[in-house]
């Protein structure tokens, strides 16, 4: 499938800003199963390219003019291929072990404890692919989705008391649980074709480490709809929860009051 992307995030302020600094990952990664036929990134500022701790192809974009906006654009058109299973190979380099480590995002609480018992086998047992998609069910039941409900800042234990969410908040209740019985398990954030579904086309997923009987590696899961990973899906970037995976994401000097307006379109090609 080929999807085209265009995502724009734009800030506007009350006051002229002093500094501006935002980490983007908004580059689709450099994986087996897409393929990027084209892609533009459009800032203000310096915006200079790296490449982080987890493999994602980032840009550090700095304002040091005064200014009251900042528009950033991305679009491009992303060939994606069917993956049996949704198995990832496994080639970016890291451990797996570096994804069992909980966030303030994800820190298990006696709720998420108890629901991790009730749907995973017992830590150090073997977990395969029906295993972590119990799980999967299970959060997609207990947190519905529901636009507005949480924030940002939500932690994984205050979405699943509250019982809604978007889908930033099923990656974190997945990822604290597998992470409370030693399963590695990661935040995705990229984008989806939302097809009949009206959820964003900016969007969040996990991916888990599986050991069935003919495979041992990733398996990609969007718990949001309890699905595994399709071709309608484009990869940006990987991390332990969101503060690290975060499409935009930083901070501004020079108060007054803050808009952001985030528009996506993805269009099967």
């Amino acid at each position: 499938m080929q999807l085209s992307i265009r995502h724009e995030t734009s800030y506007s302020y009350t006051v002229a800003q002093a500094y501006s600094i935002q980490q983007l990952h908004l580059t689709p990664r450099a994986e087996a199963q897409q393929r990027v036929l084209s892609w533009r990134i459009s800032t203000p500022g310096n915006c200079q390219a790296y490449t982080d701790a987890y493999g994602n192809l980032s840009h550090m974009l700095t304002l040091n003019e005064p200014h009251r906006e900042v528009n950033i654009v991305v679009e491009g058109v992303i060939a994606t291929e069917l993956l049996p299973g949704a198995r990832l190979a496994n080639d970016e380099g890291l451990s797996p072990l570096i994804f069992t480590v909980s966030t303030r995002l994800t820190e298990p609480t006696p709720q998420l404890l108890e629901l991790a018992a009730r749907t995973l086998p017992k830590a150090g047992a073997r977990v395969g692919t029906p295993d972590v998609m119990k799980l999967a069910e299970y959060v997609y039941g207990a947190v519905a989705y529901q636009s507005g409900a949480t924030d940002v800042f939500s932690t994984a234990g205050e979405a699943l008391v509250l019982g809604a969410g978007v889908c930033q908040d099923h990656a974190h209740v997945f990822l604290s649980c597998c992470h409370a019985h030693g399963i590695p398990a990661r935040y995705v954030s990229g984008y989806i074709d939302p097809e009949f579904t009206g959820h964003a086309a900016s969007h969040a997923w996990v991916d888990a480490w599986v050991d069935d009987a003919d495979f041992s590696g990733w398996i990609s899961i969007d718990v949001t709809h309890n699905r595994l990973m399709t071709t309608s899906y484009c990869r940006l970037a990987i991390g332990r929860d969101y503060e690290s995976a975060a499409p935009v994401r930083g901070m501004r000097r020079g108060g007054g009051q803050e808009a952001m307006s985030v528009h996506a379109l993805i269009v099967p090609v």
